[in-house]
């Protein structure tokens, strides 16, 4: 990070402590001269009340945890800056969008949305990718998903759906998992979610990182300029390292080996100074077009096709520096889509709408009370002034002796702002209508674009939908669930239905399909960017290595962002032939092929039997999983005896006129899907 300070972290600053090299106190100041022991009536006597000390430390102690979140429990956060690449004038007076000379404060929180908060991270779930831009307006929080629809239509549902998702009532299992009969039942009997199973079954839901999985608002949002012009707008992240995922087999063995995978990489890439990086992209539909289109720009079930309505790129936000304490910051942090600025406006989407009331009512039980906005990782950085007062957590002292509206002691102060100084204007959308619980005929088709999206997927991207189908519903005790779902899903593709009926033992179905050709390649990881930068490599070493070939090696695996770390049999360090020394990262008991992008191979002239066989294992789990793998040396007879020569990204040193560059390209690719795998 740079070393100008954010206006965010100069306002945090006061609330930093180091306590290094300092007395204890207690939470008034008053210095303790015994922080072991109670206080009692003699040494073996009872403990007296009068111990004010042992009271106000146990007390904290007992209240030390808040509820956690009913969805989006388990999270991870970063502090960021958002610079604009270009004025979005022409469709918002949001100043944080319209003067590109400013860098806006962000925090962003990612997270899994059904699993509690001690829950594994690589489970098959949506991920939370909510960000607040701490602007001098106010604070903006963009509260979205890595996935750009949802199941549901209208808000007054998300109760029965979380329900569905979450544990069973009856036994409480299974955690942080969607295959089981409440979840399914749930779909069976609300066709509005199939295009959201879609995605949810798909890649997306197992990403390989928070720094290479997209963002979405989800909803429509309206932009207003300063004419008063409004605009429809979807917001999108574009992560700079692409978008890529786990594979099924790999993300189940990870969660066992590190539940905290995903909040690591994301903590060691910024200690690293590896900044993840995410460019901010809207598609924008003119209001008098909302009608245009073979879809309603309004329903949450619905993505509009970037081959139909273009993505413009138009900022990037750097994630550049850790927390300082995860309950103070990211367990604290309150998001809310009413949060708005100047400049951005709501739609009547009926899922956006309930939202606007649902957060500050969860924020209030969570937080304690109304003054959650008072925390420091809460407050906006320009200051803040009305007649609200008192409340639990309360910190501002107002020394006025008036507290309402309007006032002649105080000069009728604080008053509201106009227009022109700052005062935020609601979008003068004419409604009009009768009082109805119905649903827009416009919002009743169901099957369309979890056709598209099948038809947008590539082959073995298919294949892991159908896998996904499988495992799933095999975990789901209920026939007749099974069966609901079989002809549900008959509406969106026969080969996808009758290939995962067949593995589920439901008779496949013989009628059915879509009628839609259209396919969105947007909507597909295979057309994603490709990069090695911040790819984690595995290098296998025994004792008699190569010094001067490896180092080679690794000094152009560097020049190119690869960062690699040493496997071996033993802690310690490992010696090569010319004397030289590597320090060992991890043994092979306390690391696993799965924790890394790909494996290189070297071994060493001292390795023997044992070590042979563990690496095996490493490789020929790496290459199950369709990783990179590289060997030269003694590894290069490893994969000669383990029959993986010859393979796609699999690159041996006998054979590569240049293995350091074609091993990176491997690195870079990924995945390499056409390999074979028996």
């Amino acid at each position: 990070m740079s070393n100008d300070k954010s206006k965010k972290d100069e306002q945090l600053e006061q609330y930093r402590v180091d306590d290094t090299g300092k007395h204890t106190t207690t939470n008034q100041g008053l210095k303790v001269s015994e922080d072991e022991f109670s206080l009692k009536a003699g040494e073996r006597g009872p403990t007296l009340m009068e111990d004010f000390h042992f009271r106000e430390k146990m007390t904290h102690f007992d209240h030390e945890r808040i509820p956690e979140r009913i969805v989006h429990a388990r999270g991870f956060a970063a502090h960021g800056e958002f610079e604009l690449y270009k004025s979005l004038e022409k469709y918002t007076k949001a100043d944080f969008l319209t003067d590109t000379s400013k860098k806006t404060s962000t925090f962003v929180r990612f997270s899994t949305v059904a699993g509690s908060k001690g829950s594994s991270e690589t489970v098959r779930d949506v991920r939370g990718f909510s960000t607040k831009f701490y602007t001098e307006e106010g604070n903006y929080d963009l509260v979205g998903n890595n996935i750009p629809v949802f199941f549901i239509q209208d808000a007054i549902k998300f109760p029965d759906l979380v329900h569905a998702l979450k544990p069973e009532p009856h036994n409480g299992m299974p955690q942080a998992a969607s295959a089981h009969d409440t979840f399914w039942d749930f779909i069976a009997n609300n066709q509005e979610s199939a295009h959201m199973v879609m995605w949810a079954m798909s890649d997306r839901a197992i990403p390989r990182s928070f720094r290479m999985m997209e963002g979405f608002g989800v909803h429509t949002f309206r932009l207003v300029n300063a004419e008063g012009k409004s605009h429809f707008v979807k917001f999108h992240w574009k992560p700079v390292l692409g978008t890529h995922s786990l594979v099924w087999d790999e993300a189940q063995k990870v969660s066992g080996k590190d539940a905290d995978f995903h909040r690591g990489d994301l903590y060691n890439s910024i200690e690293d100074g590896d900044y993840p990086e995410y460019e901010l992209g809207i598609q924008v539909i003119p209001e008098e077009e909302e009608f245009k289109f073979d879809f309603d720009v309004l329903d949450p079930t619905k993505v509009w096709p970037e081959e139909d309505v273009p993505v413009e790129i138009v900022g990037k936000m750097t994630l550049n520096r850790n927390v300082d304490n995860v309950f103070a910051e990211t367990e604290q942090v309150a998001f809310h889509p009413g949060h708005v600025v100047p400049g951005i406006d709501f739609t009547n989407d009926p899922l956006l709408q309930g939202r606007l009331f649902s957060y500050t009512d969860t924020q209030l039980i969570r937080l304690g009370g109304p003054n959650f906005h008072e925390l420091p990782i809460n407050r906006p950085v320009c200051p803040f002034f009305n007649n609200q007062r008192d409340g639990y957590g309360r910190q501002t002292i107002n020394p006025s002796q008036v507290s309402y509206h309007k006032n002649s002691l105080a000069g009728n102060t604080p008053q509201p702002a106009s227009e022109e100084e700052g005062g935020y204007k609601h979008y003068q959308e004419k409604v009009e209508g009768h009082k109805v619980r119905a649903r827009s005929e416009s919002f009743k088709d169901h099957f369309s674009q979890a056709a598209l999206f099948w038809n947008s997927m590539s082959d073995h991207e298919k294949d892991h939908l159908i896998q996904a189908f499988s495992f799933e519903l095999g975990k789901v005790e209920s026939v007749a669930v099974r069966e609901q779902i079989v002809e549900m899903f008959s509406n969106v593709s026969l080969e996808l239905t009758q290939a995962f009926a067949e593995n589920i033992g439901v008779t496949p179905p013989q009628n059915g399909g879509s009628d839609v050709t259209k396919s969105s390649p947007a909507l597909s990881q295979a057309n994603t960017k490709h990069s090695p930068n911040t790819r984690k490599v595995g290098l296998i070493l025994a004792d008699g290595y190569n010094g001067k070939d490896v180092q080679e090696n690794l000094d152009h695996f560097a020049s190119q962002g690869i960062a690699v770390e040493v496997i071996s049999d033993k802690q310690g360090t490992v010696q090569g032939d010319d004397n030289s020394e590597m320090p060992v990262d991890h043994t092979f008991l306390t690391t696993d092929s799965v924790l890394y992008d790909a494996l290189y191979a070297v071994g060493g002239k001292e390795q023997d039997k044992a070590f042979k066989k563990k690496a095996s294992y490493f490789l020929n789990e790496a290459f199950t999983h369709f990783k990179p793998v590289g060997a030269t040396h003694e590894g290069v007879h490893w994969l000669k005896e383990n029959e993986l020569s010859g393979n796609s990204g699999v690159v041996s040193g006998e054979n590569a006129d240049d293995f350091a560059g074609e091993f990176v390209e491997a690195v870079a690719a990924h995945r390499h899907w056409d390999r074979k795998i028996m």
